[in-house]
This record gives structure tokens, sequence and C-alpha cells, in this order.
């Protein structure tokens, strides 16, 4: 490999703050190797270490004594061209996570290791081990079950295949019915996943909540028929000639929340101390329950009556739910 342009003393710096722990996550690595993992030449690796070597801190003499300085096992470096630091300085001293801290971050990245869409585990693996190691305790041991959608990796393949999909959906209305669609683009939001897609019966762009659908299967052989020059917008909630206009009240800071339901520019007046009063567009009052209930003490519908009254009895269902013994 050439050697590149010589580095400016920012981009050193960062260099070698990346290249430490990797030479001590990695001891008896060869230069050849480093090179290779940081996409430089083997001289900057060399030129770097013989720099590490001469980096410390000052102890309480003010003057740099040879337990202040890093070390390399010269010998291995020189005739082995492998690196193997043998003292290091300060890295120590630098704050951990907590025990606690690293359990609930390795939690985390089991529940991501879980989805089908992240297939590689390996990366994961390795930063719930670097977790561990650099804790200043030992992490409790945690098991986060698999919970996601069984659906959502057969969905997945059919966008990256551009497979026809087919399966039944429960509309708005509360209406089972089989839905053909070719589908373009899977996204979450919040807790919630959603398959954009072309239905083929309406002709046009359709967003599913994935746990909506049931009896999902492929049709490998149907021919596609969306138009060539179909755009998606980058917005997943797309405002229709059917959707209601409804009124809310919502705390300022959780208007971010909403976004995607209200666009980007929403118009709002004050209301409360600390609240604005808004309109949203929603198809159908499932899923203004489902809004409300998933930002609880934030948002309240104000009108029309029957959307108040929607998401008060959706709310005093669930509350009975949890009051009866027999549905626990």
């Amino acid at each position: 490999m050439a050697d590149a342009q010589p580095l400016r003393v920012q981009d050193r710096l960062a260099f070698l703050l990346a290249l430490v722990p990797y030479l001590l996550d990695n001891d008896g690595v060869s230069v050849a190797q480093a090179a290779a993992h940081f996409g430089v030449p083997e001289q900057r690796i060399r030129d770097a270490v013989e720099l590490i070597a001469m980096s410390g801190v000052p102890g309480e003499t003010k003057a740099y004594q040879p337990n202040d300085l890093f070390d390399i096992d010269w010998d291995r470096f020189e005739q082995r061209d492998e690196i193997a630091i043998t003292h290091q300085v300060a890295i120590d001293d630098s704050p951990r996570f907590s025990a606690r801290e690293a359990a609930a971050l390795i939690a985390g990245l089991q529940y991501v290791a879980a989805l089908p869409a992240n297939a590689d585990r390996e990366t994961v693996a390795r930063l719930t081990a670097k977790l561990t190691r650099s804790a200043n305790g030992a992490p409790a041991a945690v098991a986060v079950a698999a919970g996601a959608d069984t659906r959502l990796g057969l969905i997945r393949e059919a966008v990256a295949a551009g497979t026809v999909l087919v399966f039944d959906y429960l509309n708005g209305r509360d209406e089972r019915e089989e839905r053909s669609v070719e589908p373009l683009r899977v996204e979450s939001v919040d807790e919630s996943w959603y398959l954009r897609a072309w239905d083929r019966s309406r002709r046009a762009l359709r967003t599913f909540r994935l746990d909506r659908m049931r009896d999902v299967r492929t049709a490998p052989d149907t021919p596609a028929e969306r138009p060539e020059d179909i755009e998606l917008p980058e917005r997943i909630f797309q405002p229709s000639k059917q959707d209601r206009s409804v009124t809310i009240e919502v705390a300022a800071a959780a208007l971010p929340l909403l976004a995607d339901f209200l666009g980007e520019r929403p118009q709002t007046e004050p209301a409360r101390r600390g609240w604005v009063r808004t309109r949203l567009r929603i198809a159908h009052l499932h899923g203004l329950k489902r809004l409300a209930a998933g930002r609880a003490g934030l948002l309240v519908v104000v009108e029309p009556e029957d959307a108040r009254r929607a998401v008060h009895d959706w709310a005093v269902a669930g509350l009975a739910r949890y009051e009866d013994p027999s549905t626990r």
C-alpha cells in the first residue's frame, strides 16, 4: 500500500486514541494485521507505535520516569514485527461503566442481536465482550429472550428479492381482507414495525402494521405491476382524503415525538402551561387509541367527542383487565 499524506496533529491524535485500545485488545498483533484493520500503510503503524512508547503521564516529580510511559516488547517489535504493550499508563484510570450500567447495555445488545435485521452477530459479541472487560465490576448475567416478530425476517427477504407478498390484514374498520403487495421498505416507529408497499388491488402506496398481518406468504412467480418511476415518501404516515381531523393537546416538549403524524410545521396554539393545542389527521380511531396510549400523560384528545370516547373506553377496558384476576 502506498504511503498516504501526513496526518494533521488532530488526526494523528485521533488515530492514536483508536490504536491503543485496539493493541490492548489484540496482544501480539502483527504490524501487517494492524495496518489492514485501520486501512493505513504498515509504516504508519510502526511510527505510531514508536510514538506511543514515548507517551505517558508525568508522576509526582512532574518529570517522566520509566513507569510513567507506555512500554512495548521491543524484541518482538523489532525482530518479528509484532506489537505487544507491556506497560500502560492512565488507561485504567479512565471512567468505567458500573456493573449495573454494563449489564443494562449488554441486555440492550442482546435484544438488538435477536432482531432478524441484525445478521452481524459477531460485532454484537465483540461489543458485549468489551463491555464486560471494561466495567468496574462483573456485570450481572442477563439473558433477553428473542421476541422479534417472525414475520419480519420473511418480509425483509421479500423486500430484498422484490417478491410479491400476500397476507390477511385487519384494516382500520376491524375487517379482515386479503392483500397482495409489492414490498418496498420495512421501518420501525416507536415499538411498532411497518411495511411500506405498493398495493396491487388499490394501485397505490400503502403502509401496513406488521402486528395486523396474518398468514404472510410469498408469491415468487407473480410479476411486478407497480410503476417504474414510483417514489417512496420520506414520511411513513401520509395524509389521505379519507383521514379524520382530531384536535389534541400535547406537552410542548413531546411535540417531536409526534413529528411523523403532525408533519414538519404543525400549526399550534398555546393551551395550559407547558402544553399546546394542535390538530392531526388519522386514518381510523384504532390508530388514535394506540397513539394516545403510547404517550400516556403527554397527550389529551380534545375533539371530536367520538374520538374522546373511543380513547376513554379503550383505556377503561384495559384497566378492567388488570383488575380482573381471571385475565392475569
